[in-house]
């Protein structure tokens, strides 16, 4: 890593003031966590999902963070990812509407799924967070929900954001949140409609990437992997998912929403040149890396030996 670099890593939230960042998927999780991170910040935050009351709770919270004064520091609008293209243009049309602009998206909304067994709970807790089942169970129907809310949605939202952009002759920046599940390293049984939308989600970042660069627009995807949010507080109480993590996570433990993610969001949003963006498409937050092979995880999880 150049001086250059090196000097805008230290301080990564030094462009982020005035800004206005939209974050989908943003009533809990990764996303109520970035939109108060940005605020603090200085952002203006256009908070989306479906769950309004609570995005007028985010909002609120935001309020309070920014000191009031009757400067509006926070918009919530109502975003349902796996609609059709029209009503989703309608949200980002009022998104937009909101502060004038958008300056930066946070893709982060994403399916979630029911969970009846312990092996669905356990897949769940390291982001197959879609319906999990064997390749040879999976109807149609389900596969179809996993791809129209991970990556039809996200591209969607990201295409009329970006339009927009365009148009205003904005350098904006698209930030994807994928997850381990799209690489290689995170793929375990019983993920496959997820997986498979989430390295879609990264094929997507790499080809808009480069078509948008003409623009000025940066686009990027961030791939975490394990953390404490709504979707897994009720599992880390859990002795076996404590020995899941003892052998899996690299600090062997799980903390809350890690704080290299919102680091590392702040620094491909606004800090990079487009010429250093293109070379650093996805990234992946090495603190919830797995760090052992799936099927060793799945057969010690499952009680087998190691022999």
């Amino acid at each position: 890593m150049d001086s250059k670099c090196e000097e805008r890593s230290v301080d990564p939230w030094r462009r982020l003031d005035g800004k206005v960042v939209m974050v989908t998927g943003a009533s809990s999780g990764i996303g109520y966590e970035l939109c108060l991170d940005l605020a603090r910040a200085g952002c203006k935050v256009v908070a989306a999902a479906r769950r309004i009351d609570r995005l007028r709770s985010l909002c609120e919270e935001i309020g309070r963070l920014s000191g009031g004064g009757g400067v509006r520091a926070a918009a919530a609008v109502e975003l349902d990812v796996s609609a059709n293209g029209g009503a989703i243009e309608a949200s980002v049309r009022k998104a937009w509407d909101a502060f004038g602009r958008i300056d930066a998206l946070v893709n982060n909304a994403g399916i979630r799924g029911k969970y009846k067994g312990k092996d669905e709970i356990f897949i769940s807790a390291l982001w197959f967070l879609g319906t999990v089942k064997s390749p040879l169970e999976l109807s149609e129907e389900e596969w179809d929900s996993n791809f129209a809310t991970n990556l039809k949605g996200s591209w969607l939202v990201s295409k009329y954001v970006c339009i927009r952009m365009r148009d205003a002759g904005l350098k904006g920046s698209v930030v994807n949140i994928s997850s381990i599940a799209g690489l290689h390293r995170g793929q375990l049984p019983g993920g496959v409609a997820y997986a498979a939308s989430k390295a879609g989600i990264n094929a997507v970042t790499k080809v808009m990437a480069i078509e948008l660069g003409a623009y000025k627009i940066r686009v990027n995807s961030i791939s975490p992997g394990l953390f404490k949010s709504e979707i897994t507080e009720g599992l880390m109480s859990k002795e076996w998912l404590q020995n899941v993590a003892l052998r899996t996570v690299p600090l062997r433990a799980y903390g809350k929403v890690d704080p290299a993610l919102t680091t590392l969001i702040s620094n491909i949003k606004l800090n990079l040149e487009v010429e250093e963006v293109l070379r650093i498409l996805i990234v992946t937050v090495k603190r919830s890396e797995l760090i052992d092979t799936p099927v060793a995880v799945w057969r010690r999880w499952q009680g087998h030996s190691e022999a």
